[in-house]
């Protein structure tokens, strides 16, 4: 449609709709001549975007709506019936009006994510203090945020410390709070305090822009479902008019053929799915998991099948040094100095633990090491201050041919048992120490494992690379059918194959980096980081803003039932048309009731879909009152 129609549809609606008043008003005063005049007059304007939007579609050969409906005015005005011309036009476009509406609403949750957008930042240059447009703020600049303010940027405090709202990113309600080397994130605010950052990422490089852009192709992104509703439409629309035809023919009734005509547009069965799209999906942005399109989400509803990384995923991602254990002479300080510099190449979230502990206890960590090799799923091997040193789990002290004593041995075991991660540091070919490392299950999760089995998940696995010990004590205590212990990430795409292969619908959750793999591989990657990492964003299917497991269950049940919203509009819209056509031949549905009625059935399915906008709200609202009653 041209933008002169674009703009004008609104003032033409409402003039047609007061042209109608007026013939109606004239019908009664016995003037009808005049009466005609204003139904014609009515029909053109009311037809003028019609037409022009058909025409449109016919040069790209395309078979629209619009078509059918404009052949149908004309063919009322070609017999004199004026009256139904001029109320089909009027509710084509009165329908088409509410339709635009209805559809700004349901895209409601784009749009607010939208207005969060900060437009103008506080920063410090050369000593002063200036306020920006945020376009203009580049990486590396120090920018202020005061209470009530939008962070502009992402970027990591270096003064201050505040409790941030955090919904527009995570979907989470309840304010966290945040201090210095914390990170925080475009388009969060700042309930109360004040915070100094450094900009890490600016422009389209947000996080909160990135969240946006996925959400707007998401809402694009087309179901199994409109696909073939959009093959569907292109076949059926030429058969509606070569059966309107055949009406005409056995029948000679013009009239009856322009009605069947009318009352066969598939509408509602064309908006349907796509509504209900596009609302799950802003369902789901509202609260922070980022399903990326109707064919994910179809995949999603279908998923019977769970496997879980164990750390950062079934457990809080926080580790953190429960014990040091020094054998031989090495003091513990000594030993915890050489490993930590060691790790300070490893970016696994083990050996950040131990480099954290050594920070936290202000031992110094000034040296790199000279050689060094990151061993994927085992651990590391670096030189450092001439010693040859061997970090990692058993697979590595045995690859290295490093001899574990019995009571090493025995104490390791003990550790696991107790639900740590031992960690052997073994120095110039013998074990120096063990670091045990314990991280909590999240508190969320057997909730959120229960929803999920109630809703449909018939099987739930966990594989991780810890030990076996570990891994069977966080299995037995969230209830999990099946766990493999001390894996490499390798052994996790073979296990994800090997569930495909017997048949289930997989989804793989993890923390989108380690686990990339075998997220890839599943038939549905989900990907856990608060924030967001910028792999996970752009690998997994689905992504977890606020790192919190009834976010998943959230998305699976918001998925099931948006698939079930489009089930519900298509045969919705199917079924209208089969009674609007029995009424059509039977002889009790007319031009004008039968356009009322088609109207109509548009805007039940779009109300319906409406209803996906508010899924889960009533569980979201008891949760953020059980966060908020025990903060």
């Amino acid at each position: 449609m041209t933008q002169w129609s674009h703009k004008h549809k609104k003032q033409i609606t409402f003039l047609s709709g007061a042209l109608l008043i007026l013939a109606l008003i004239t019908n009664f005063a016995g003037y009808d001549t005049i009466r005609q005049a204003i139904l014609i007059v009515t029909t053109i304007i009311a037809g003028v975007p019609i037409f022009i939007k058909a025409y449109q579609a016919l040069s790209m050969k395309a078979f629209s709506i619009e078509l059918l409906v404009s052949t149908a005015v004309i063919g009322a005005l070609f017999i004199g019936e004026y009256v139904e011309s001029a109320v089909v036009t009027f509710l084509f476009l009165f329908g088409d009006y509410l339709e635009a509406r209805s559809l700004q609403k349901t895209r409601s949750s784009l749009k607010e994510l939208i207005d969060m957008a900060p437009q103008e930042a506080t920063i410090v240059r050369d000593g002063d203090i200036m306020t920006i447009s945020v376009e203009d703020v580049v990486e590396g600049d120090h920018v202020i945020i005061r209470p009530g303010g939008k962070v502009p940027v992402d970027g990591s405090i270096v003064k201050g410390q505040a409790s941030l709202n955090e919904a527009a990113v995570t979907g989470e309600s309840v304010p966290t709070a945040k201090s210095e080397k914390d990170r925080v994130f475009s388009g969060t605010i700042v309930d109360n305090g004040y915070i100094e950052i450094i900009t890490e990422k600016v422009g389209d490089d947000t996080t909160f822009v990135k969240i946006i852009e996925l959400v707007e192709e998401a809402q694009e992104s087309k179901s199994k479902t409109e696909k073939f509703l959009d093959k569907f439409a292109n076949f059926y629309t030429p058969t509606v008019v070569v059966l309107s035809v055949l009406v005409y023919l056995i029948t000679w009734d013009l009239h009856l053929a322009i009605t069947f005509l009318v009352v066969a547009c598939p509408g509602a069965l064309v908006i349907g799915a796509p509504v209900s799209n596009v609302a799950g999906v802003g369902n789901g942005a509202k609260n922070g998991v980022l399903v990326k399109g109707g064919e994910v989400m179809d995949k999603f509803s279908k998923v019977d099948t769970l496997v879980f990384d164990k750390t950062g995923t079934l457990t809080k991602g926080k580790p953190e040094v429960t014990d040091v254990q020094t054998f031989g002479d090495i003091k513990e300080d000594a030993l915890l100095q050489l490993v930590a510099q060691a790790e300070t190449i490893s970016e696994h979230h083990l050996g950040q633990t131990i480099v954290k502990e050594a920070q936290a206890r202000n031992i110094t960590l000034d040296l790199e090491p000279e050689d060094s090799e990151i061993i994927k799923g085992n651990g590391i091997c670096a030189t450092l201050e001439g010693h040859v040193m061997a970090i990692g789990n058993r697979k590595l002290m045995k690859v290295e041919a490093i001899e574990i004593p019995e009571e090493v041995a025995a104490y390791a075991v003990d550790q696991e048992k107790a639900g740590n991660t031992a960690i052997f540091a073994a120095v110039d070919g013998k074990i120096a120490g063990i670091f045990s490392i314990a991280d909590q299950i999240r508190e969320d999760a057997p909730k959120a494992l229960t929803e999920m089995r109630k809703n449909g998940i018939k099987k739930i696995v966990m594989l991780t690379g810890d030990n076996r010990h570990t891994a069977k004590l966080v299995a037995k205590q969230l209830g999990i059918n099946e766990f493999h212990a001390e894996l490499l990430p390798e052994n996790k795409v073979e296990f994800v194959k090997q569930l495909k292969a017997s048949g289930h619908v997989v989804a793989m959750a993890g923390d989108g980096i380690n686990d990339a793999p075998a997220i890839a591989t599943a038939d549905i990657g989900l990907a856990m980081g608060e924030g967001g990492t910028d792999i996970s964003m752009e690998t997994a299917d689905v992504v977890l803003m606020a790192d919190k497991l009834m976010q998943l269950s959230h998305a699976y049940s918001l998925s099931k039932a948006t698939i079930r919203n489009m089930k519900q509009n298509t045969f919705l819209a199917v079924g209208i048309v089969f009674v609007l056509l029995a009424g059509v031949l039977a002889g009790t549905v007319h031009l004008a009731s039968g356009m009322f009625i088609h109207e109509a059935s548009v805007l039940i399915v779009i109300l319906n879909a409406m209803r996906l906008i508010r899924f889960g709200r009533k569980d979201r609202i008891e949760e953020t009152n059980l966060e908020v009653a025990t903060a």
